[in-house]
């Protein structure tokens, strides 16, 4: 369970603030491990904290469909993930973070399937350590796709991006 925050101010030492920290970091883990969510924010005094896991959701397909469904899509997406990334057009997540496509929720996103862009405007953002990062385009071109979702995470070198 959750632990509530202190109301009385103390002084303490940085190392107790980062156990402090941790222990808070764990509890926000064992929490989502108890009640199934995927991410969980607070914030308070200044720190936000957010932790967040990856699951992987399989689809209910009734019995008939999914014997003939199943062999052919799950080859098809691990072909296309591994395909996209050697796309001679594709642009490579520099860093661990969180997905944007615009400068604030409710924003026009930065690019949309069918932009023409010059090299160097920003394409998305990537939100990592608390810092939104710019990714600009490495080149010009037309966006034919956009792989990833607003507001999902990725990884390094995960393909974000194809322009052509």
């Amino acid at each position: 369970m959750a632990r509530q925050p202190d109301d009385k101010p103390a002084a303490k030492s940085k190392n107790d603030s980062r156990n402090d920290d941790s222990v808070l970091i764990r509890e926000l883990a064992l929490l989502l491990a108890e009640t199934n969510l995927t991410e969980i924010e607070i914030e308070r005094a200044g720190l936000r904290v957010r932790v967040a896991r990856n699951i992987s959701i399989a689809a209910s397909v009734p019995s008939a469909v999914h014997a003939v469904a199943a062999p052919l899509a799950v080859p098809a997406a691990a072909a296309a993930a591994t395909d996209m990334a050697k796309h001679p057009g594709v642009v490579p997540s520099p860093m661990v973070g969180t997905a944007y496509w615009s400068p604030e929720p409710g924003a026009k996103p930065f690019i949309e399937v069918g932009t023409k862009v010059t090299a160097g405007q920003t394409l998305l953002i990537i939100e990592a350590m608390k810092t939104m990062n710019q990714i600009p385009s490495p080149r010009a071109g037309t966006v034919t796709q956009i792989l990833v979702e607003d507001g999902q995470p990725v990884e390094f070198g995960e393909p974000l991006v194809i322009i052509e």
